[in-house]
């Protein structure tokens, strides 16, 4: 019995490597098991789960063996399993998660998918198959795999447009107009969140959510608040305060954000301070935090912004004390690594954030270009690198640079500003060092990468409702214009989606009309390579509720084009082709009459189930009776169905 312990405890017993490649099949199978994901990710974690079932032909001739694995496959077998363990991870949260989360951070969470990708890929790369004996079958399809695993790294999806824009209105709306809650209704059914017990589970996520990520991005925390109090007031659930700080249920009393004192937290991190130390404006910082801000040549308190007369640390014992007799208290486990989380940056990558952000100033061109570009890289790699990159004080000469005269130089700034800005925080940290006149020459003059990625990071600013207002006044519309009218399809995607988000700004809907903007959305809802119809009627619903917008979108060609849309379109293209068209035809009634002469009734009773042709066919059957004379149907009956349903009275059709 002694020799069997100690085989099964050595990790080069054959014991203990069938125990290891046995607990790597009982991660995929597990992950076979966890049911259905979020909308926004399913089809990348179904995507996963299939390349993991891959492995499991390999996995079982490697347990099959009858002499011992060789040193290099026991360690591609370690590296794999930590690399699937990570898979099974990341598919439990898109599976379990919080629902609004996981649609605001869709670009955060693939980036988390290339990391598991990139850790697959290093764990087979020095698998000794000719050792194992491997079937040639087997190595051809994990070296298959291998490859659609790296095109999959390099692939740069974008999220889907519908939800991105009704995200887009729902979080940048403070107010209760009708538009604007018909897009929460949208959103709201999109994300599966409109019945009470769907509410509930919601609110459960959110609160873990809140509880994992402490004090850190509070106002982004907020917002899915906000966001998911609207989609409970839309239910008619009354809201239980449950993820109101100020009325914390006892079994929160122990939740980072909520019961730590505020004096106990670091103002860089917001996290609790482990080795606390004082600067000599007499403000305490944890010691790792304040120690990357001085290497990374600040010579000021980040708080206070008072100019330090010496860079000397001195230890504050006695706030160390009291956090540590807090913690013993409340059973508080402090962090290994302050600062971090199981997923922050490692400590290789803050040294290279700071000898970065340093190259940035530099006098050497070939120092600045392999700089920025580096930086490009890290700030799209994780969320904890685009706030150590932030924290470092990256932002200033990323925004100098853009006024630099080299295209590459500039194409890289923008790039790395436009995923900082991913981070809320770091929307208002980009905004106060006046980047937007750059950016809009860059818009101008760039290249096409830079013209794109400056366009992209444009509408990430316009998020912040000031920075609308601001890019209209400094006539960044028309080079948007101009590249929804020559740009690459990206670019015009990407122009659709900034045009969107400004022309929310009631008086950027009049500059984007005499910029021309109605003839090239017309062109993109032809253009089906684009395949951005309801994107294009989403801009075109809003410039339609401004009467030079519905004197040059109500075009007979284009109320052909709605009526074509509602007839035969996909659900989505008949519900905004109805949409627009109802916005229209409040402003002018002739358009209806045209609508009636191209079949819009038909098209309507033909799909009687949408919202938004029930309402549609109300305007035409309540406001033109004298176009309805002209069909011999008596359509009061159909009338009356029609407003019942739309309304909730009772039907009165005979």
């Amino acid at each position: 019995m002694e020799d069997e312990n100690n085989m099964a405890s050595n990790p080069s017993s054959p014991r203990a490597q069938m125990d290891l490649v046995d607990e790597i099949i009982e991660i995929v199978e597990s992950v076979k098991d966890i049911g259905e994901y979020r909308r926004t990710q399913r089809k990348e974690c179904n995507n996963l789960v299939r390349r993991l079932k891959v492995f499991l032909p390999l996995l079982d001739e490697i347990r099959d063996l009858d002499f011992p694995i060789p040193e290099a496959g026991i360690e591609c077998l370690k590296k794999l399993k930590k690399a699937f363990q990570s898979a099974k991870n990341l598919l439990n949260m898109c599976h379990s998660g919080s629902k609004i989360y996981l649609a605001t951070e869709s670009e955060a969470m693939m980036v988390r998918f290339h990391s598991v990708y990139e850790k697959i890929n290093q764990a087979v790369e020095g698998m000794p198959y000719d050792e194992l004996g491997i079937s040639d079958e087997e190595i051809e399809q994990i070296e298959l795999l291998s490859a659609q695993l790296k095109r999959a790294k390099k692939r740069t999806d974008t999220q889907d447009m519908e939800l991105a824009m009704d995200l887009m209105v729902a979080l940048s709306t403070n107010d209760d107009r009708n538009a604007d809650s018909a897009s929460i209704e949208r959103l709201a059914n999109k994300l599966g969140l409109h019945t009470a017990e769907e509410l509930k589970t919601e609110t459960l996520a959110i609160k873990k959510v809140k509880e994992r990520r402490g004090g850190h991005s509070a106002e982004s925390i907020q917002q899915i608040i906000d966001l998911l109090n609207k989609f409970k007031g839309l239910a008619g659930v009354v809201e239980d305060g449950i993820l109101d700080d100020s009325e914390v249920p006892k079994t929160l009393a122990k939740c980072a954000s909520i019961a730590i004192p505020n004096e106990f937290l670091c103002p860089i991190t917001l996290e609790i301070m482990k080795d606390p130390v004082i600067i000599a404006t007499g403000q305490t910082y944890e010691r790792q935090s304040i120690q990357h801000w001085l290497d990374a040549g600040h010579t000021t308190c980040p708080k206070s912004g008072q100019i330090l007369t010496h860079l000397s640390l001195a230890p504050n014992f006695a706030l160390k004390n009291l956090i540590m007799h807090w913690c013993e208290k409340n059973n508080f486990q402090l962090p290994k690594e302050i600062g971090e989380t199981a997923e922050s940056p490692s400590t290789s990558d803050d040294r290279s954030i700071l000898f970065c952000v340093k190259n940035l100033y530099s006098s050497k061109l070939d120092e600045q270009r392999a700089a920025v570009k580096k930086i490009r890289m890290l700030s799209k790699e994780s969320p904890e690198n685009r706030i150590s990159i932030a924290n470092s004080g990256g932002i200033p000469p990323l925004v100098h640079l853009l006024s630099y005269p080299d295209s590459r130089i500039q194409e890289h700034a923008v790039t790395a500003l436009l995923n900082l800005s991913i981070d809320e925080s770091n929307k208002k940290l980009i905004s106060r060092e006046e980047p937007i006149p750059a950016i809009i020459e860059v818009l101008h003059k760039g290249s096409i990468g830079a013209k794109e990625n400056s366009a992209a990071a444009l509408f990430s600013l316009s998020m912040l409702d000031e920075n609308k207002e601001k890019i209209g006044y400094l006539n960044g519309i028309p080079p948007l214009v101009d590249l929804l009218k020559t740009g690459t399809i990206r670019g015009k995607k990407d122009a659709v989606t900034a045009l969107f988000n400004l022309c929310l700004n009631h008086a950027n809907k009049n500059k984007a009309i005499e910029a021309g903007i109605v003839t090239p959305l017309l062109k993109v809802i032809e253009d089906q390579k684009l395949d951005m119809v309801d994107e294009t009627l989403s801009i075109l619903l809003i410039l339609a509720s401004n009467s030079k917008g519905t004197q040059e979108i109500g075009q007979l060609p284009f109320i052909e084009t709605l009526v074509n849309f509602m007839r035969e379109g996909t659900p989505k293209n008949k519900e905004c082709a109805a949409a627009v068209l109802l916005e229209l035809g409040s402003n002018n009634s002739n358009l209806i009459l045209a609508a009636l002469q191209y079949g819009v009734l038909l098209a309507c009773i033909a799909n009687f189930l949408g919202l938004q042709l029930f309402a549609c066919l109300s305007c035409i059957l309540d406001l033109h009776c004298n176009a309805i004379k002209l069909i011999d149907v008596d359509l009061t009956p159909l009338h009356n169905f029609f407003l019942s349903v739309v309304c909730n009275s009772p039907a009165t059709v005979t």
